[in-house]
């Protein structure tokens, strides 16, 4: 049976070596063999494991998470497989419906075609923002649909305004900001923290107005939902929803009327 070095697999999935010697620390992949040299040597069965720890790390599950699934007794590996296929086919879903929503509005700005009002907005008011608009009227009431409808109409008069384009890069940003500074072990209510929790405040007005409730209220959403804890919790950022949802309740309890 074939034997792979740790450089060999590195280069045939684009995982740093850095990256395979940490998931054998840690037992998420260890090699089949370690030689007398030191190497480490993988084999199919190891390139597989790799595969489903991509495919999981790809959806944006944590770490933790996908080590414990993969330990779990009942871990049936077709049926990941599967899984992974029905979300990826969802998503790639999403996104056909995205690219033809850009191509009709390039053409109708260019002239070259005619779209509806309706067909402005095709494909950006998923099954699943429904789901999340439900689940904060659900947690927070009824007065939490105003604010779901003011962020809706903020997005149709602004149709292709630039900042809300640049709004959707500088989420990116926050995020990394947030990231460092739970990496540095600073308090949620550290100077440096609550700078970057008020950009983010500043990126949701963008969108629509919280208040000093809806605030709080929105970072529990990230805490608690699990599609927002695996947006938030990747893979070197995990407790980083935990870690938002502190900082912007102390935020909004020090800020926010």
């Amino acid at each position: 049976m074939k034997r792979y070095t740790v450089s060999e697999v590195a280069r045939m999935s684009g995982v740093s070596v850095r990256t395979l010697h940490y998931y054998d620390q840690i037992g998420l992949l260890r090699p089949a063999e370690q030689g007398g040299n030191g190497y480490r040597y993988y084999g199919r069965e190891e390139l597989l494991r790799l595969q489903q720890i991509l495919f999981y790390r790809e959806l944006k599950f944590p770490l933790e998470d996908v080590r414990r699934i993969l330990a779990a007794p009942d871990f049936d590996r077709a049926e990941a497989l599967r899984a992974h296929r029905a979300r990826l086919a969802e998503e790639a879903e999403n996104y056909r419906r995205l690219l033809q929503t850009i191509d009709r509005t390039l053409a109708d700005l260019n002239g070259d075609g005619t779209m509806s009002d309706d067909d402005i907005f095709y494909g950006l008011n998923s099954p699943r923002q429904k789901e999340y608009e439900t689940w904060l009227v659900d947690r927070f009431g009824d007065g939490m649909q105003e604010k779901i409808d003011e962020s809706r109409a903020k997005l149709q008069a602004a149709g292709g305004d630039p900042k809300i384009q640049a709004a959707m890069g500088e989420a990116q940003d926050i995020n990394a900001d947030l990231a460092a500074a739970m990496k540095k072990g600073l308090p949620v209510d550290s100077e440096e923290t609550q700078a970057a929790v008020h950009r983010h405040y500043q990126w949701v007005t963008t969108f629509w107005t919280p208040d000093r409730e809806s605030y709080a209220g929105l970072g529990q959403l990230y805490l608690e939902h699990p599609d927002f804890r695996k947006f938030y919790d990747t893979p070197g950022r995990d407790g980083l929803a935990a870690y938002l949802a502190e900082a912007m309740a102390v935020y909004a309890e020090r800020t926010l009327a």
